[in-house]
């Protein structure tokens, strides 16, 4: 019965260490991506804007999507493929597409996966350094506005 119980305890704490090693990594939950999303909505909403908010986590997955009434029917996928590219790439979407009409050598970029829209509106989403999603904007007249909005989108929940 000893030998039993000393066994059992040696064999428990290889398990036990084991499990505190388990790496964690930082995550955006979905209270926060809604928070953004809704927040980027209304700020196009109050500039007169009918668009679409997408935000992903850092997987690429689609934590939250908003299409706004009266917004495009190309403006969900513009939407989710700008925060997905930012989430995926680590940049925001502009800075992107200047990077690769910058260096022709780059283009390859563009066909590397579909799912990729490299158009101005699209943010990563940091929260204490990490990258944990993407925010991409859709629907308004310019990149730029779409931009702004996503911008007020990571201002709500403290992203950099």
């Amino acid at each position: 019965m000893l030998r039993t119980t000393a066994l059992l305890a040696a064999l428990a704490v290889p398990a036990a260490a084991v499990a505190q090693d388990l790496p964690t990594s930082p995550y955006l939950p979905l209270a926060m991506a809604t928070d953004a999303a809704n927040a980027a909505l209304e700020a196009c909403a109050t500039e007169g804007h009918s668009v679409s908010v997408a935000i992903v986590a850092r997987d690429g997955n689609t934590k939250a999507l908003l299409k706004a009434d009266n917004s495009g029917p190309h403006t969900a996928s513009s939407a989710t493929g700008k925060a997905f590219t930012s989430a995926g790439l680590g940049r925001d979407t502009a800075g992107l597409a200047e990077f690769i009409s910058g260096n022709t050598q780059n283009n390859g970029l563009r066909d590397m996966d579909p799912r990729l829209v490299i158009q101005t509106g699209g943010l990563p989403i940091r929260i204490g350094g990490a990258l944990v999603g993407g925010i991409g904007v859709g629907g308004a007249p310019s990149g730029a506005i779409d931009a702004d909005c996503a911008r007020v989108g990571l201002d709500a929940i403290g992203a950099e």
